[in-house]
């Protein structure tokens, strides 16, 4: 819905869905590691909503920038906000939660979109319903993005911290050794057009279902 838009444009609209969408799913981490014991965030000024605390220059704005030029498939990271499992009460459960709680942020904010994105199909002047509705759906899309590509059970993305907690101890300490290979796996799979296809059909998915809910579709 945005290819009359110019690249300029597509950036302007997509710019703080991206940022918020990163960020957010950064600070929910923090968040939940602070409320199970683990206070190392916080003691490093990580636990906040300031997206200046969060931003990779790499994967918060040269990628997702790169991808829209391209006409890829948008996504991006910021830096990870740091845990120290040996500060939770039990490890590996509290890891799970943890790691669930950005994934579930993202879904939360998609759907704090939708509303943006309703909220715009109901105003009758395009000066104000056209930004809303784009934004609408950037949020949403970039939001979906994020939450099923890091519940894929690839080390270091949040699915592979939750396979990680139900696990046994010894085959989850082999697993998460497999981490310094995730990221060249995530850029093969970019490269060969499949990490698309992978999470396409999921997200896509979702974003039906969440468009039917308001009764866009």
């Amino acid at each position: 819905m945005m290819d009359e838009l110019s690249l300029l444009q597509k950036l302007a609209v997509w710019a703080l869905p991206v940022i918020f969408a990163i960020t957010v799913h950064e600070f929910a981490h923090g968040w939940v590691a602070h409320r199970l014991g683990d206070n190392t965030a916080k003691s490093q000024g990580r636990l906040t909503l300031n997206p200046f605390k969060h931003i990779d220059p790499l994967g918060t704005i040269i990628v997702p920038g790169a991808l829209l030029a391209l006409g890829g498939f948008l996504f991006g990271w910021a830096k990870p906000v740091p845990v120290n499992w040996r500060n939770l009460d039990r490890p590996k459960t509290d890891m799970m939660l943890v790691a669930v709680a950005g994934p579930l942020s993202n879904l939360l904010m998609a759907l704090i979109w939708l509303a943006v994105l309703k909220l715009g199909t109901t105003l009758h002047d395009e000066f104000f319903s056209l930004p809303l509705v784009y934004s609408g759906y950037a949020g949403i899309l970039i939001n979906l993005v994020l939450m099923v590509l890091n519940l894929l059970p690839i080390p270091p993305l949040d699915g592979s911290r939750i396979l990680a907690g139900m696990l046994p101890m010894r085959a989850a300490y082999y697993y998460t050794r497999l981490e310094r290979f995730g990221f060249p796996i995530l850029i093969l799979l970019v490269a060969l057009g499949w990490l698309g296809e992978l999470i396409g059909p999921p997200i896509f998915f979702l974003q039906r279902m969440l468009y039917s809910l308001v009764g866009i579709i």
